[in-house]
């Protein structure tokens, strides 16, 4: 998958993909129902609708809910409509991680995970199949939510607070709804990648931070479009001075470029990745003959 989502990346920074803009519809006080279309050539032509209702927790359901449909490429038709819940939950985190492969110190060995929900599960499962991490801090809100994650990984402890993980890490993952920042400039040490890939409805960073890094993202439209569109943290940035993963991905651009340079990955969440990893869920679901036919 991840080399699925890397392939996605360098895809759209070439140009061949069409993907407008994120659109949404909100639910005052409540959430809000994105569309996400999207046609990556030879891999997926797809629509994803996606709910986003923070207030779920207290229910005992996903933030995130959707369901994604693919289209053949050559006559419109349609091929299949699959959940968009664990999709959007893996490809975040697995995307994150393709960032955090190119963009990471080699050496780094502590990781902190900001965030005991979905995406804190799913950066869980992803960030150490790209660096050897030592050790693993976990930091939420809810102490109990953050236990539960940490015993799910040998290495993995539970951090006090956002800033006891963040201190002296190596990468930081910030997998939160907030809605003002929940990283510092000054936690960070030298040379740290930090990873956002939540703020849908605020800030998760610092703006000290998007000033003093070197920012990444999957697409610049995030710093020219307004949320849910682009993000918080972009909004009022050049969006000539970000460069895209896939850019790097490709060598067309830098990544890192010194031992000591504090990098940034923000995430909005991208069509061409639903595409990716709907296109492998696809495939494996006809290979193995799971999944019900019905006629249209």
């Amino acid at each position: 998958m991840l080399d699925a989502l890397g392939d996605a990346l360098v895809a759209f920074s070439s140009g061949i993909t069409v993907v407008p803009p994120r659109v949404a519809v909100r639910v005052p006080d409540a959430g809000l129902l994105g569309s996400m279309p999207g046609y990556v050539p030879g891999v997926a032509l797809e629509v994803k609708l996606v709910s986003v209702f923070p207030g779920n927790h207290h229910r005992g359901l996903p933030s995130h809910q959707g369901l994604i449909a693919l289209f053949d490429e050559g006559d419109g038709a349609p091929l299949a409509v699959m959940d968009g819940t664990y999709i959007t939950a893996i490809r975040t985190g697995g995307t994150a991680a393709v960032a955090t492969r190119a963009l990471a110190r080699e050496d780094a060995r502590v990781l902190a995970i900001l965030g005991a929900g979905v995406q804190g599960a799913s950066h869980l499962e992803t960030f150490p199949r790209v660096r050897d991490f030592d050790e693993i801090r976990i930091a939420s809100r809810d102490a109990g939510k953050a236990a539960r994650l940490a015993s799910r990984y040998p290495r993995a402890r539970v951090a006090s607070s956002f800033e006891d993980a963040v201190r002296g890490a190596d990468v930081v993952a910030c997998c939160t709804d907030a809605r003002e920042p929940v990283v510092r400039r000054e936690w960070l040490k030298a040379g740290t990648h930090v990873s956002s890939v939540g703020g849908t409805f605020g800030p998760e960073i610092d703006p000290e931070i998007m000033s003093a890094a070197r920012v990444f993202v999957e697409w610049r439209g995030a710093a020219t479009n307004a949320p849910p569109a682009g993000a918080y943290e972009l909004q009022g940035m050049d969006a000539d001075k970000l460069t895209e993963v896939g850019e790097v991905l490709a060598g067309t651009r830098p990544g890192r470029t010194s031992e000591d340079e504090v990098t940034v990955y923000k995430s909005t969440g991208h069509a061409v990745e639903d595409a990716a990893t709907a296109r492998l869920v696809y495939d494996r679901a006809r290979a193995e003959g799971v999944g019900a036919s019905l006629p249209l």
